[in-house]
Formats: C-alpha cells, structure tokens, sequence
C-alpha cells in the first residue's frame, strides 16, 4: 500500500538567468578613482599657490613660456622665417644684403635665446636685456630691474647677476666680428647733492663691465672705446627711474 507522503506532487523550481543582468559593479570605480584624482591635483595647487610667493610663481610661468629677448621695434625673439640663417651671422648677412644689422640682431637674439633655453635662472637673467638697432650699431642694453639691480646702490661694484649677465652677452658677441663700444649710464640724483656722483659712476661701471668682458672670452683688442654718459640720457618722464641705469653693449657698424 503507498503511504500518503508517496502522492506528494514533486515541484520543479527552474532558475533562468538573464545574460543582461551581468557583472557591472566595477564602472563606478573608474569614475571614482578619476575624481579622487581631479581633487588631489586641485589640493595640490592649492597647496603650491599657498606656499610659493608671488616672485616665484612667476619665475614658474616664465619657465613654461618661450623666451623672448625684448627689442625696442616691439618685435621679440627670432622670427620662424629666420630659421638657421639667424644662428650664423655670415649666411644671415649674405641672404640679407640690405640690412645687415637685421641679421645680426637676429644672430644675437638667437645666440641668447639658445643660451636662455638652458635653465630657468638663465631666463630669468635675461629679462634685463633689450637690443635695437641704431645707426651707430646695434645696442645691447643691460638695465636695472626694480627688484634686481646690477651693480651695487651707488658703486660700480657687480651684482652676481651682473657677473653671469655679461658672461651670457660675452658668448654671444664673441660669435660676431663687429668692435665693440661700452656706454655707462645713471639714473639722476637729487640736485641739492652738493657733488653729483653720475659722471664717476657712469664711467666707473662702463670699465667695471669692459673688465668683465675682457676676464671672459671677448678679446680686448675689440673694444673701441669705453664711455660714460652720466645721467644725459635718461628718460624724461622719469629721470630717476633704475632703468635708466643701463650699460649699452654697441656691436658697431
């Protein structure tokens, strides 16, 4: 006789499993792991931004910008039409015959640029230099900055910068063959001095450069002659400014 558990209905249970419904728990990772990395780099220049000063952050912007060579004709640097004839005074001059001074300003600028390139500091260094082309020559000129002098407060003694300024300047001249003039200038002093000290310190800092220049790799024998301008030259608007304190590097005609 069947007992009364044997007519039990038996119960299958089938399972489908839906091919859509596959493992996705991993794409909110890759978002998260791309927003915990957004907001470490914005800590981290908020962090740089609160412990670097403003010179610094500067010195960082000029670092990551091309260098340019500032000239008086509002055009910096060397033009892309320039190319390797600007790194070879003699080419650039033969390819342009009626502007020779053209092309040794481009030679120049091209020599320091190339020599700016080499570090920051460099770059730095070279923001005290301006070239233009007058009909003595073409001028290189070497200027205060407000917050970099390049001599000591009313001596002719050197700065550090000025020191590695004209070793830069001196490199490049040397790749030219033009004689060289030194021109010291002074910004204007206060009138009730009783003795003015812009003659004597013109000149004073004129020769201090040209006994840089000749400790470098300029040869003495090409520079013509070593003047000082005292406080004749400065701007009008304003005489006393550190810019007018300048020496004028002359490649000459």
């Amino acid at each position: 006789m069947a007992t009364r558990g044997d007519n039990a209905p038996i119960v299958i249970k089938r399972i489908t499993i839906s091919e859509e419904g596959g493992h996705h728990g991993g794409a909110w990772k890759v978002a998260y792991a791309d927003f915990v990395t957004a907001m470490m780099a914005f800590f981290l220049l908020m962090w740089l931004l609160n412990a670097t000063t403003e010179k610094q952050r500067q010195g960082l912007a000029e670092y990551f910008s091309p260098t340019v060579v500032r000239t008086e004709s509002g055009q910096g640097g060397v033009g892309a039409d320039q190319g390797n004839a600007a790194g070879n005074p003699a080419q650039a001059a033969a390819e342009g015959q009626q502007d020779p001074l053209a092309a040794l300003n481009a030679h120049i600028q091209n020599q320091l640029k190339g020599i700016g390139a080499e570090s920051m500091q460099m770059q730095n260094i070279l923001r005290h230099v301006v070239t233009r082309v007058t009909d003595e020559g073409l001028v290189i000129e070497l200027s205060d900055l407000v917050e970099e002098p390049l001599f000591t407060e009313d001596t002719a003694e050197p700065t550090a910068v000025l020191r590695q300024l004209t070793g830069i300047v001196a490199r490049a001249i040397f790749r030219t063959r033009n004689q060289v003039a030194i021109a010291g200038h002074v910004r204007s002093y206060p009138a009730m001095l009783a003795k003015s000290p812009v003659w004597d310190l013109s000149n004073q800092r004129a020769d201090a450069v040209r006994q840089l220049l000749e400790k470098t790799s300029l040869p003495a024998k090409r520079i013509q002659r070593v003047t000082g301008y005292a406080d004749r030259r400065s701007q009008p608007a304003n005489p006393a400014a550190p810019s007018n304190n300048r020496i004028e590097l002359i490649l000459l005609k």
